[in-house]
């Protein structure tokens, strides 16, 4: 069926029953710039609302080459073997030009992608970190009334969209890499502050002594930016995908987490936080879209167009003359 073919309901019932095609449909809705699909898809997510926010909500980035897809298999399945249900959300790097994808991320995970328990979705980020924000979001609230109760994040690298998947996660996770050079060099402190905690990954063989040495450095430059706010002291761990060495540590450390932030109050005011800060985003995308949608801006942004290629135009100047005709003509 089409989505055209399609009203909310059956939407609502078939993820509610688990029906991986229905979900993975209307993740598509949610990710359609249609207004009809829009429509369509935020009746599915009023109707699933309060079978929403069960799951625990897991951010994972890291340097490239770093393993996050590796580091997603062996841990996705250790979740697993201890009952979760298990969702990854890949988000894909969109091109700037096409805004295609390489969507790669399910053949990299080749075991975990086949389980029943585990649902994979690469999604593109379209090179727009409003809408990767409101996408991912969104998806992941379809994921949780799916019943998968514990969802990955994954990003693309380091960069912008570390901030989206930051301010929709429980817990940010930054992996790195140890013998790589100057450690500290390569990575942006406003990362660094946001993770939660720090792993070192590809701690066998040869490279064990040199992440264990690692592992020292970051402690101690992550102890410099500790969030007094939840009371929590970002941890720095190493770990395997090879061995599976640290994976049951990673687990433990989440756990308590959870444990603590929730007896303290601060796991669900985060949340709360993190829901206004997205309505203020959306407000701020819907106000912009009622603008550019508008005909008298559309015709004065051409009128500006055409005089910038003749003449000098001041910019802010012409922007606010833009802007005031258009709250004149909502008036």
């Amino acid at each position: 069926m089409s989505a055209k073919e399609l009203s909310a309901e059956p939407y609502i019932k078939g993820i509610l029953q688990g029906d991986v095609v229905l979900l993975s449909k209307a993740i598509t809705l949610v990710e359609s710039t249609l207004e009809e699909h829009r429509e369509l898809s935020a009746q599915v997510l009023e109707g699933l609302q309060e079978y929403t926010g069960n799951s625990f909500r897991l951010g994972i980035t890291g340097v490239p080459g770093v393993g996050k897809s590796s580091f997603i298999e062996v841990f996705g399945k250790r979740l697993v073997e201890q009952g979760h249900k298990v969702a990854v959300l890949a988000i894909d790097p969109s091109s700037s030009k096409s805004k295609g994808s390489i969507l790669g991320d399910k053949t990299r995970m080749n075991e975990l992608s086949t389980h029943p328990s585990v649902y994979i979705r690469p999604s593109p980020s379209s090179g727009s970190l409003g809408g990767l924000t409101r996408h991912t979001y969104e998806s992941m609230l379809l994921c949780e009334a799916a019943g998968y109760d514990f969802i990955l994040i994954e990003t693309v690298g380091v960069g912008q969209s570390e901030t989206a998947v930051s301010g929709i996660s429980d817990f940010f996770l930054l992996l790195m890499l140890a013998g790589a050079g100057d450690e500290l060099q390569g990575i942006k402190r406003g990362i660094m502050e946001m993770a939660d905690a720090l792993v070192i990954t590809k701690a066998d063989g040869d490279n064990l002594t040199k992440a264990k040495a690692a592992r020292s450095e970051y402690a101690h430059a992550m102890h410099l930016f500790q969030a007094e706010e939840s009371g929590w002291i970002p941890k720095t761990m190493i770990c395997s995908s090879v061995s599976g060495e640290g994976m049951q540590d990673i687990l433990s450390m989440l756990s308590d987490y959870k444990n603590k932030t929730t007896q303290s109050g601060y796991f669900a005011e985060k949340r709360k936080q993190q829901q206004f800060k997205l309505f203020e985003q959306a407000l701020d995308e819907e106000v912009l879209r009622s603008f550019r949608k508008n005909e008298a801006v559309k015709n004065s942004i051409d009128e500006v167009l055409q005089l910038s290629k003749s003449s000098k135009v001041q910019p802010f100047v012409m922007a606010r003359k833009i802007a005031a005709l258009f709250l004149n003509t909502e008036k």
